[in-house]
């Protein structure tokens, strides 16, 4: 993992600890030096996930950034008696690379969704960042990726976003990532935000980090997915314990 920016280890996974805006100037200098760049963007789901399946974890141990994308993250850390600066969300960070990438005339790979959806964000690029190359793009039902890193190893783009969801877009990113040096970064339900399909929870609700709830009342199917955060919160706290 890069070393320039301090590490809090939250159940073993080690967080960047920073603020978006520094994150980004380091993220946007790799990307101008063509460095092969991996970043995890990890909430409590994943944290959880890693500490059941180590195959995972040793993904997460390959990646070069590992930020904290969701509100359970730093509260964690807290418990551990840690201040983390700030939640770095994939979603926000996507969007601020796609309006750079716009700017600086970059190149990027956008794979993942449905086709419906997909085939939306590819007009919502086209509109919003008009001189940001699409190199390629795809949608997320394919049985081999094999294909698609061909296509992205001969299209050397600056940045690809994989959006097929947890485990999969890591485990991908870890296989493929040596076919191309610029950036990788798994991101989960972003198209769907991004294309409109999905509503991103209001401003009250980001800015008092409520997020979580917002997207409960809105997706209640997403009732049982939720059930993990009382879970992390009660293993940071034994592993708090246990530290002491």
């Amino acid at each position: 993992m890069s070393k320039e920016f301090p590490l809090i280890n939250v159940l073993n996974v080690p967080f960047i600890n920073t603020t978006q805006a520094d994150f980004l100037t380091a993220i946007e200098d790799r990307i101008n030096q063509r460095q092969n760049t991996f970043i995890v963007t990890a909430n409590p789901e994943i944290v959880m996930y890693a500490r059941n399946h180590p195959d995972y974890q040793r993904i997460l141990e390959t990646a070069d950034y590992i930020t904290p994308d969701g509100i359970g993250i730093l509260k964690g850390a807290a418990i551990l008696g840690q201040s983390m600066t700030e939640r770095i969300t994939g979603y926000d960070t996507m969007l601020a690379l796609l309006q750079w990438g716009n700017a600086q005339q970059k190149s990027v790979y956008l794979v993942g969704a449905k086709p419906e959806v997909i085939a939306d964000v590819k007009s919502v690029v086209a509109d919003h960042y008009p001189n940001l190359n699409v190199a390629g793009i795809h949608d997320g039902y394919f049985d081999d990726f094999a294909p698609i890193a061909k296509d992205i190893a001969q299209t050397k783009p600056d940045m690809v976003f994989l959006a097929v969801g947890f485990p999969k877009q890591e485990q991908l990113i870890a296989d493929y990532r040596h076919q191309n040096n610029g950036l990788w970064m798994g991101v989960g339900g972003s198209f769907d935000v991004l294309s409109g399909h999905t509503k991103r929870a209001p401003k009250f609700f980001q800015k008092h980090r409520l997020e979580w709830f917002y997207r409960l009342i809105t997706e209640p199917t997403r009732f049982k997915r939720m059930l993990v955060l009382p879970r992390y919160l009660r293993t940071v706290k034994q592993s708090a314990r246990k530290n002491k």
